[in-house]
């Protein structure tokens, strides 16, 4: 299954300029997502992140990575985005940095389930640039509901 920016839309809750995923490439419900983003020097995290030097920071490929796994995690469980809820980190377990991305990469988005036990997702995730490994990580997410006192 592949999928266009407007099926990510609305698939995920996140937008611009926070919406880090422009397309999926392949997607297999209950296994593995491959997706990309293009990273354009056009991205307002590069005004300060580095002026002579712009480098993608660490912690949005991460974050790119995670929406893919939404991505993945919606699809599996057949459902969209609510109001009433939302997909948060729990956990982030060896992340490793191992190139720096800039404007004009791919960065191809690889997540694979590990497990999903009690709503809480676990996946292996890994970002490149080419054949190049930029980052890599292992993720646990999971869907709450948002309590009607903070709606």
């Amino acid at each position: 299954m592949t999928l266009s920016v407007q099926e990510i839309i609305k698939t995920l809750p996140h937008r611009y300029p926070f919406l880090l995923v422009d397309r999926v490439e392949e997607l297999v419900p209950g296994e593995r997502i491959h997706a990309y983003k293009n990273v354009t020097i056009n991205e307002e995290f590069f005004n300060g992140h580095f002026p002579h030097y712009p480098v993608m920071p660490g912690v949005l490929i991460i974050e790119a990575l995670a929406q893919a796994a939404g991505v993945l995690s919606f699809k599996t469980m057949e459902q969209a985005p609510s109001e009433d809820s939302v997909i948060f980190f729990v956990g982030i377990d060896d992340a490793r940095f191992k190139r720096p991305v800039v404007p004009g990469d791919r960065l191809d988005l690889y997540v694979t389930i590990e497990r999903c036990v009690r709503g809480i997702w676990k996946y292996k995730a890994k970002a490149m640039v080419g054949d190049q490994l930029a980052a890599e990580a292992n993720l646990m997410c999971a869907l709450r509901d948002i309590p009607s006192s903070e709606k």
